[in-house]
């Protein structure tokens, strides 16, 4: 890492211990991080952390900002997924294929937290296979209009804005949404496992008028360009996430280890628990490889880069499932409780399965990738 990502590490190291940490089981109880921590990550300058300046961003390259989502897991996974959600899935989206109208009108809105952005993609009946949508849009003249659901979508409850992906007969394409626009009526959902703090809701559109204007890109772009541009940006964000996540609870249970007695001896110089600390350590180190690997070319803007991220956010949510295992694990029953943070972070790991692909979708691209790089006949 240079100087200035070592900064802005600490910087957001810093950011998370006075605004995100203290606060991270009560936004858990709560369901919903609190308008005062948006306010300060807009402050701050996160919310567009990767924009350019002009937009009024940050301008981070990707390693920064992989740093700064990864201390933010750390210290609270549903203020992490503001990052993922509406910087990453809708901002830099709209940054990559958006007019520049659209830029111009949304980018600064959203670095500003002026507007919250959320990403309408999965459906009730429509998850990991996202290509057969069933919200459809019909033209209208020079209007479209809109019918259909969507559900799971994170920050949907309080969102300004949505990126919608619909589809008209099967050409799919996305449209940029006002939330308070007739015809759209957003539900709140309760009863997560985790993400709870995350404002997850159901939207449903009936008969919502858009214009040509609110189409992201062109018609017929809302899959291959725009759907699977905001899933890549969002699983980096997410690779990273699952980092911070299994580096807290190796960071938990190494403190847990020295100052908890058992028998007469710190656990730390029992065997089973030295096993189980220095697995942890082994797949966090390597979890780290990986996200900077994904980050670095990213950056170069590699032919490897996409594959190279889904490998690593498969990876980090495996070890971050395994992490918060021996988490619990070395803090007995007090890990059950939510007194201690490792309770929270096992219920979080499990969503990193999940959210931006499936671990197994991706497995059969990564399997796919590993037969055309590696199945050609031996050299002798």
């Amino acid at each position: 890492m240079t100087d200035d990502q070592k900064q802005i590490q600490e910087n957001a190291r810093i950011f998370a211990a006075s605004y995100i940490r203290p606060f991270a089981t009560r936004f858990d109880e709560e369901q919903g991080i609190s308008e005062d921590l948006i306010k300060e990550m807009a402050r701050a300058g996160y919310l567009g952390a990767t924009f350019p300046e002009k937009y009024g961003g940050m301008a981070m390259d990707c390693i920064s900002y992989g740093l700064v989502t990864e201390q933010f897991s750390k210290a609270c996974s549903s203020a992490r997924a503001l990052l993922t959600v509406h910087t990453s899935l809708v901002g830099e989206t709209i940054l990559r294929w958006g007019s520049d109208k659209q830029k111009n009108k949304w980018l600064p809105l959203i670095a500003a937290g002026e507007k919250i952005a959320a990403f309408a993609l999965s459906e009730p009946e429509v998850g990991s296979d996202a290509r057969n949508i069933r919200t459809a849009y019909s033209r209208q003249g020079t209007k479209f209009l809109i019918n259909g659901k969507k559900k799971w979508i994170s920050f949907a409850e309080i969102a300004d804005v949505f990126l919608v992906v619909a589809q008209d007969n099967g050409t799919v394409s996305a449209f940029l949404v006002d939330a308070d626009t007739p015809g759209v009526t957003v539900t709140p959902m309760r009863g997560f496992m985790a993400n709870r703090g995350t404002y997850i809701a159901e939207i449903t559109f009936t008969d919502l008028e858009v214009s040509e204007e609110q189409m992201l890109l062109s018609e017929g772009s809302g899959f291959t360009y725009i759907a699977n541009t905001a899933l890549d940006y969002g699983r980096y964000s997410v690779a990273w996430a699952g980092l911070g996540l299994a580096q807290e609870s190796l960071d938990a249970m190494c403190h847990y280890a020295i100052n908890r007695k058992q028998f007469g001896q710190r656990l730390s110089s029992f065997q089973s628990i030295q096993d189980m600390i220095a697995d942890t350590t082994i797949n966090v180190h390597s979890a780290r490889g990986m996200c900077l690997n994904a980050g670095t070319l990213r950056r170069e803007k590699h032919e490897h880069a996409y594959i190279e991220t889904i490998m690593a956010k498969c990876f980090t949510s495996k070890i971050a499932r395994t992490a918060t295992d021996n988490a619990i694990q070395v803090h007995g029953a007090n890990g059950c409780h939510n007194a201690y943070p490792v309770e929270r972070l096992f219920r979080e790991a499990k969503i990193f399965e999940i959210i931006e692909g499936t671990y197994q979708v991706h497995q059969e691209a990564i399997s796919n990738f590993g037969i055309e790089q590696y199945g050609k006949p031996y050299r002798q």
